[in-house]
């Protein structure tokens, strides 16, 4: 009997250490798994949340240009109202002026601002298109500014027309 209770000792002994790398193969390969679906959802998260930053970024984007199209339509009106001042001098009290100054107020609070005046200073691409050159006597007036042709406007401090202008050549 002694030998059969050896015989069985040695396949006991095999059993239990089958059973125990079988479940360490098992926990591994569901740690495994818990890892790979713990990146998965901590990538979909990052993504989302990407997401929503995108998006709110690109609403607030939105709003602040959402006027681009028509403050480009009245810009050529404005230049209108300008030209006929130019010609026909208001007084104080015109109802054509007041009309003006309503409309160029309301535009300047929705945040068009006009580019100041670039007479005399250095031709600056970012914010002037150049028209024409004309030829000049004096050195110091090379590449400077001598005239504008129609203003320019900023939007929120973007360009939204470019002042175009002439300059000394």
């Amino acid at each position: 009997m002694t030998v059969k209770k050896n015989k069985k000792e040695p396949s006991k002994i095999k059993k239990k250490d089958v059973k125990p790398s079988k479940k360490k193969e098992a926990n591994t390969n569901l740690q495994e798994q818990l890892t790979l679906e713990k990146d998965k959802n901590l990538r979909l998260f990052a993504e989302f949340d990407n997401f929503r930053k995108r998006t709110a970024k690109e609403r607030i984007e939105l709003f602040g240009t959402a006027s681009k199209d028509i403050m480009t339509s009245l810009l050529p009106i404005l230049d209108n109202f300008e030209r006929s001042f130019k010609v026909n001098i208001p007084k104080e009290d015109d109802g054509v002026l007041l009309i003006y100054n309503q409309l160029k107020t309301e535009l300047e609070k929705k945040g068009l601002k006009e580019i100041e005046n670039p007479i005399g200073k250095v031709l600056d691409t970012d914010y002037h298109e150049a028209i024409t050159n004309i030829p000049t006597e004096k050195k110091e007036d090379k590449g400077k500014i001598v005239d504008i042709i129609e203003k320019g406007y900023l939007l929120s401090n973007k360009v939204l027309r470019y002042a175009k202008v002439v300059v000394a050549n």
